[in-house]
């Protein structure tokens, strides 16, 4: 597995969406894709041209061989994805919005396969890959799937591989926000890239402008620190250069799902590829506006050459 050229780890969950607008409850179809910021990610660098491994499990079920079926589709290398035999593949449904507003959600995740990750599953293989990119999902999930987002951060940062991290906080998973906040910021001074929103700045650091935030995390040992402001654009900082870079305007929202992991594709592909950073941010703001021009999580995702066209 040494021609990989990124790593990313976590869940990926079967997800129905509604194919009508209205209270879930009163919907009766849905449409089935799959769903997962740390997929989503892996999936839009793989449509880039990156060589991308994806470290999960799913249940011996019908929704787990969906989900490998669908991301082998999309080219991710699936060969470390076990197939648990006591645990189910997760799974969600996701509300159709008309008007721009981020669609309501429901996990079925609790006691997934996924969430029996563990450092275990490591292989010296995977610690061939280039990058890493970790989000504060699998850590959120389980005791175990926590050790297992410590254990992979610090072998990949110990084997001089980059690594980049999305706070991407989910409070209903996590014990209390304490541990929440503890143990995400210390992932977080694990990574030389780091993604937090400006919501979740405010929330990790206690500071209020992204200047603040960046400096925090920066403090902490980071190299690069993008500080998210959703359709306001973002702001960068590393010790060399910081800056804002408005967000491109959209005719229309369609589906705010997976912006963020869309502007994460952009940074991290072209900081691999050796853009500056403002050329990376530029990146990412226009993926991620592609993103949410279109329904589902990851189907706004381009491909190179639709990417070139932009």
């Amino acid at each position: 597995m040494a021609e990989l050229d990124v790593l990313s780890f976590g869940e990926t969950m079967a997800l129905f969406a509604a194919d009508q607008p209205g209270e879930l409850a009163d919907v009766t179809q849905f449409s089935k894709r799959i769903a997962g910021a740390d997929s989503n990610v892996a999936i839009g660098l793989t449509r880039l041209g990156f060589k991308v491994g994806w470290l999960s499990r799913v249940g011996n079920d019908s929704l787990g061989r969906f989900v490998i079926a669908s991301l082998q589709r999309e080219g991710v290398d699936c060969r470390h994805v076990a197939v648990d035999p006591a645990h189910p593949t997760g799974f969600q449904f996701k509300s159709l919005s008309l008007d721009g507003s981020d669609p309501s959600v429901e996990y079925f995740r609790k006691g997934s396969a996924a969430s029996r990750l563990a450092a275990s599953d490591i292989h010296s293989e995977l610690l061939q890959a280039r990058h890493l990119h970790a989000t504060g999902i699998p850590p959120a999930l389980s005791v175990s799937t926590r050790g297992l987002s410590f254990a992979l951060m610090r072998a990949m940062r110990d084997a001089g591989r980059s690594v980049s991290f999305d706070p991407n906080l989910r409070p209903s998973l996590w014990p209390s926000q304490h541990q929440m906040i503890s143990d995400i910021n210390a992932l977080a001074a694990l990574a030389h890239w780091v993604f937090p929103g400006l919501a979740e700045g405010q929330l990790l650091t206690g500071l209020s402008t992204p200047e603040d935030i960046a400096g925090f995390y920066l403090d902490q040992g980071s190299d690069v620190v993008v500080v998210k402001l959703g359709a306001e654009g973002a702001y960068y900082r590393s010790k060399d250069v910081d800056g804002y870079l408005p967000g491109l305007k959209v005719a229309r929202v369609v589906d705010t799902v997976g912006a963020g992991d869309g502007f994460a594709v952009g940074v991290i592909s072209a900081l691999l590829e050796g853009l500056d950073l403002p050329g990376a941010i530029a990146r990412g703001n226009l993926i991620g506006s592609l993103a949410v021009q279109s329904l589902g999580d990851m189907e706004g995702l381009p491909t190179r050459e639709a990417l070139q066209k932009q």
